[in-house]
């Protein structure tokens, strides 16, 4: 029944499949209505259906001990730290709040681990959050790409919900990573259309190179493979939204894909904004076959 696969990113693993449904699908319609589509065109609710992993994620509860150590920063590896340096420099660029980290000397060591969390603190998409908290998501993205239990984990439940009637994924931040995956890897599904909010795929060598299946080609050449049997692919991205670190995807995975930019305001990565967006609405419309104003 359920047309439309809703996949989420990182951060959410506090929630569940119910506690999605409540913060995508009235955004979702509205996104439609505001891309022109009529009401009778607007899917239900349970016509969309939701992959939840979060829990993937979240540490099993346990009495705490004597001295138990928290998250710290000196926890970062190596690809955390590369990662959190390439958000905060995309911060500093849309953000005048955010101090350019090239504007000091930093070494590779806790220390610019903890400048770089205190600095993103004031960004749009990481405000508010304790930096405890802002490593921990941080971490998932990490876990997806380089833990293989992890990745099959997750996979394995894109693929026990999408069925027969599925004709959209929709995948936000590390959910549109999880999102191209699965469809590469079943190019046989009926899924007309894919929709990438927020989505870091663009970023080489931390995100783009680690993708299964591993881009074609030589150094500075590579390319992606096109998401399984889709005929279209939508990628949006607000130009605040340092997740979404290289806006246009086409470079990397062929002008078939269509790249807009749109505007979030303060909650430059959050998923509503994106899904109540028109150019977001339009998209998931083309793949419904639902004519709208954009379309």
């Amino acid at each position: 029944m359920a047309q439309v696969l809703c996949v989420h990113g990182i951060g959410q693993q506090g929630k569940g499949e119910d506690t999605l449904r409540g913060e995508w699908v009235l955004a979702l319609r509205d996104g439609m209505r505001r891309a022109g589509c009529g009401e009778a065109d607007l899917p239900g609710a349970d016509e969309i259906s939701y992959v939840f992993y979060g829990d993937l994620f979240r540490p099993p509860g346990r009495q705490l001990g004597v001295g138990d150590p928290w998250l710290r920063a000196a926890d970062a590896t190596e690809f955390d730290q590369e990662l959190l340096m390439a958000w905060w420099r995309s911060a500093a660029v849309s953000e005048p709040g955010v101090i350019d980290p090239d504007a000091r000397a930093l070494a590779r060591t806790p220390g610019s681990v903890q400048a770089a969390l205190r600095a993103l603190s004031a960004s749009a998409f990481f405000g508010g959050l304790a930096e405890r908290a802002m490593l921990f998501d941080l971490q998932q993205v990490r876990r997806y790409l380089t833990d293989s239990d992890i990745r099959r984990a997750v996979q394995e439940r894109v693929a026990a919900v999408v069925n027969a009637d599925t004709r959209v994924v929709v995948g936000h931040s590390l959910g549109s990573v999880v999102a191209y995956e699965a469809l590469c890897a079943h190019p046989g599904w009926p899924v007309a259309g894919l929709v990438t909010l927020g989505s870091p795929l663009g970023i080489r060598n931390l995100i783009f190179d680690r993708l299964v299946p591993a881009p074609a080609g030589g150094a500075g050449q590579r390319a992606g493979a096109w998401p399984g049997g889709v005929r279209s692919w939508v990628n949006v991205a607000d130009f605040g939204d340092v997740v979404a670190l290289v806006k246009d995807l086409r470079p990397l995975f062929g002008d078939r894909v269509a790249c807009y930019v749109v505007h979030n305001g303060s909650h430059a990565h959050d998923v509503r904004p994106y899904l109540t967006a028109a150019q977001t609405g339009a998209a998931i419309a083309a793949g419904l076959g639902v004519v709208s104003r954009a379309g």
